[in-house]
């Protein structure tokens, strides 16, 4: 009996052992499987995004999946620029047609700020949102800024509209003005004293644009000081600002300690505390004062002013240029014009961002004195249409030689003094003439102003 069951045995035990190698390999693979379906879940997904920059937009795939994120930026624009996460990576700066990569690391699914950072650029609208998500990205975005990525489908009768009626809104009102002449106290024996105040106050720069400038009494460009030659002066400075202060007369010739550089010519004017500024105006002079400590910082928000000694010298009874100086010319008015573009200040002329600029009135036949100014971080070719500039004195020093311009480049920190005679009525404009520094896709902003000749 025993040997007529053998066989079965030996057929079943050989069919469980054929299973056996069947069913080993399927689950071989399903166990391979599985761990492949894992690493694939677990695997970090590396993301690789184009951006493009102009002025003053951030455009391109501004939506991308959580995982390792890196930015192609091209700068499609005509200015230098560069890129940054806020409180994160950056690039280094970046010329016109010039690319480069960004790597942000790897980046849990939320909204990031992106941004320019060349002083300006981003108050001029080079901010946008980097969106990453938990799952595949979104269609691609936008940015935020003042765009000029035109297609087909742009709509170019708004985009006119859009200029057009942000013309139409000049001048606009706004709280606070700039530029106030400051009236000093007379002292016993003669001297001048003229009392400023640091501190931190609302600003209104545009319609509706309010910010936290840094100022010196309460308005931006800070109170305009006059003095003659020969005055005795001091400046009295009380500083409540969160932080340490000086001031800096930028183009009077200042004794050492009274320069304000610290901590080489004095110490920190402490929040809460006053310095007194001593100095004798002795040479003609247009100038401005501004504090030195944290300059990136406290100037570029706000904290500047003009000081100007005696007159400059008039080119009376000379010929530039083809044009007769009369002998007994006459100046109408004297109009400081300060240059800025960079903090929370931003594109503006004397602390006020088009529309809110002030618009100019004179006679035809007037000489009028503008002083120029630049506190800003970047070059501004001041343009003037119809009526060419006579330039009379560069940095305060007289020029030998007058010249004649339609359009003059200030530099950061210089000043020029020019003479304007109008000679036509009408409503001209005078403008910056770096284009997106007074235009962009939502109308015309910044250094924009005009003169309305009666």
């Amino acid at each position: 009996m025993e040997s007529e069951q053998q066989p079965g045995v030996f057929v079943a035990g050989f069919v469980l052992a054929a299973m056996a190698l069947i069913i080993t390999p399927i689950t071989a693979i399903g166990i391979i499987s599985a761990v492949r379906d894992k690493s694939t879940a677990t695997a970090t997904v590396a993301t690789t995004a184009n951006v493009s920059l102009k002025e003053f937009s951030i455009t391109g795939d501004l939506a991308v999946p959580a995982g390792n994120v890196t930015l192609a930026i091209t700068n499609a624009g005509s200015q230098v620029h560069n890129l940054a996460l806020k409180n994160g990576a950056g690039t280094k700066n970046i010329s016109s047609g010039q690319t480069d990569t960004l790597s942000l690391g790897t980046l849990a699914s939320g909204t990031y700020t992106l941004a320019c950072l060349i002083p300006g650029h981003e108050a001029a609208g080079m901010h946008a949102e980097l969106t990453v998500t938990a799952g595949a990205a979104p269609a691609a975005s936008g940015s935020t800024g003042g765009a000029h990525d035109h297609n087909a489908t742009t709509d170019y009768v708004a985009l006119d509209k859009v200029m057009t009626d942000s013309i139409l809104k000049f001048p606009a009102t706004t709280k606070g003005q700039g530029n106030e002449p400051l009236a000093p106290k007379v002292l016993a024996d003669g001297t001048k004293e003229f009392d400023l105040t640091t501190e931190i106050v609302d600003w209104e720069v545009s319609p509706g644009k309010t910010v936290q400038a840094w100022a010196y009494n309460a308005m931006v460009p800070g109170p305009m000081i006059h003095t003659n030659v020969g005055d005795k002066v001091k400046l009295v400075l009380t500083n409540k600002l969160p932080m340490g202060t000086d001031v800096h007369v930028h183009g009077i010739e200042m004794p050492f300690e009274m320069d304000g550089v610290s901590p080489i010519t004095q110490q920190l004017i402490a929040p809460n505390t006053t310095f007194t500024y001593s100095f004798t105006t002795d040479k003609a002079a247009v100038a401005m004062y501004h504090a030195h400590n944290h300059g990136d910082v406290q100037i570029t928000n706000g904290l500047f002013g003009t000081f100007i000694v005696g007159a400059m010298p008039l080119p009376a009874g000379r010929t530039v240029g083809g044009v007769s100086i009369p002998a007994d010319i006459k100046v109408s008015q004297e109009i400081p014009m300060v240059l800025n573009d960079a903090g929370v200040i931003g594109l503006s002329l004397n602390g006020k961002s088009f529309p809110a600029t002030q618009p100019y009135k004179a006679k035809v036949g007037d000489w009028i004195e503008i002083h120029y100014f630049n506190e800003g971080l970047q070059i501004h070719p001041m343009h003037q249409h119809r009526f060419p500039q006579l330039v009379i004195a560069k940095d305060g020093f007289p020029l030998d030689q007058p010249y004649w311009v339609d359009t003059l480049a200030v530099a950061p920190g210089e000043r020029y003094t020019v003479l304007l005679h109008p000679d036509a009525k009408g409503t001209w404009v005078w403008h910056c003439h770096i284009l997106n520094h007074v235009e962009s896709d939502t109308g015309a902003f910044g250094m924009l102003t005009a003169w309305i000749i009666e």
